[in-house]
């Protein structure tokens, strides 16, 4: 088993996770679309993050669509008692794999639905509402009406708890005043920091922030800066990115995605790096080198 534990734990909903979990999006087929290239080694991924003691996964019905969750559910039940899956709710893919709102009250209900029945769940641990104002990022509008859905189909036992994606800090504000809100994923990496004094603020209120894209949207500069960094220490660009995500708050918890275990064991792996001071400050400057 791999030494995750050394990356600590944090609180999700009403558990305590590792703070390093997995990621089922790429899973799926190109463009999160489709069947996996290999179904078999799909399988051996998600067997192998729970057997290293991963014990969040990231998912959404979205993915595939319904592979990703199908694929889950095959390759995991029954479920270990201390697994946490979190799943997301407020798009939906076109026929040709494009990414589209889907913020009815009869898309997001059937949503849960089609979740609870792909996982193989009664319930739902987290359920993230992505909001789909800007699929390329955050954008502000009122997130009241979709949420008050989501908030009844927790009150109907549906879902334990409730997240938000792509969101900005009035959105989650607003959705504070609705229902208690457990988790945050937006994109947030070395080279995009916008969402600095969110995670701090987050932070003290013990609300989990979950970064996606951990090496997207660097320019050639910043790649090469991280690359230089990772080989004097030995190790990849993206373990040294999930080691920096780790270092920069206790409430930051990590869902790296891949298809591949030998890929799953390396991202794992950043949980041992050591990164000094005189490194973070050579990584910091990544963010500055826009």
């Amino acid at each position: 088993m791999s030494n995750i534990q050394q990356a600590g734990t944090f609180t999700l909903g009403s558990h305590t996770v590792k703070r390093l979990g997995y990621g089922a999006m790429q899973l799926a087929g190109p463009g999160v679309f489709g069947p996996p290239r290999d179904h078999d080694v799909a399988l051996a991924v998600l067997r192998e993050a729970v057997a290293q003691g991963i014990d969040h996964i990231d998912t959404s019905d979205f993915y595939g669509p319904h592979f990703t969750n199908r694929l889950i559910r095959e390759a995991l039940v029954p479920y270990k008692d201390d697994l946490v899956i979190v799943t997301k709710i407020g798009a939906r893919r076109g026929t040709d794999g494009s990414w589209l709102p889907a913020f009815s009250p009869e898309a997001l209900t059937q949503a849960v639905h089609d979740n609870l029945s792909n996982l193989g769940l009664e319930v739902l641990d987290v359920v993230n509402l992505r909001i789909m104002f800007d699929t390329h990022g955050p954008a502000e509008g009122s997130i009241e009406a979709p949420l008050t859905v989501l908030a009844g189909l927790q009150q109907k036992g549906l879902v334990r708890h409730v997240g938000l994606s792509n969101v900005t800090s009035a959105q989650i504000a607003q959705g504070r005043g609705i229902t208690e809100i457990v988790c945050v994923q937006n994109q947030y990496n070395l080279a995009h920091r916008g969402d600095d004094a969110l995670i701090d603020d987050l932070a003290r209120d013990g609300i989990a922030y979950v970064p996606f894209f951990p090496l997207g949207g660097f320019n050639p500069l910043q790649s090469s800066t991280l690359s230089k960094v990772a080989a004097r220490l030995g190790a990849t660009p993206m373990q040294v990115a999930l080691a920096w995500l780790l270092r920069r708050a206790p409430n930051i918890l990590l869902i790296p995605g891949t298809s591949s275990v030998g890929h799953l064991r390396e991202n794992l792996a950043a949980a041992e790096l050591e990164l000094s001071d005189d490194v973070l400050g050579e990584l910091d400057w990544v963010a500055m080198a826009a």
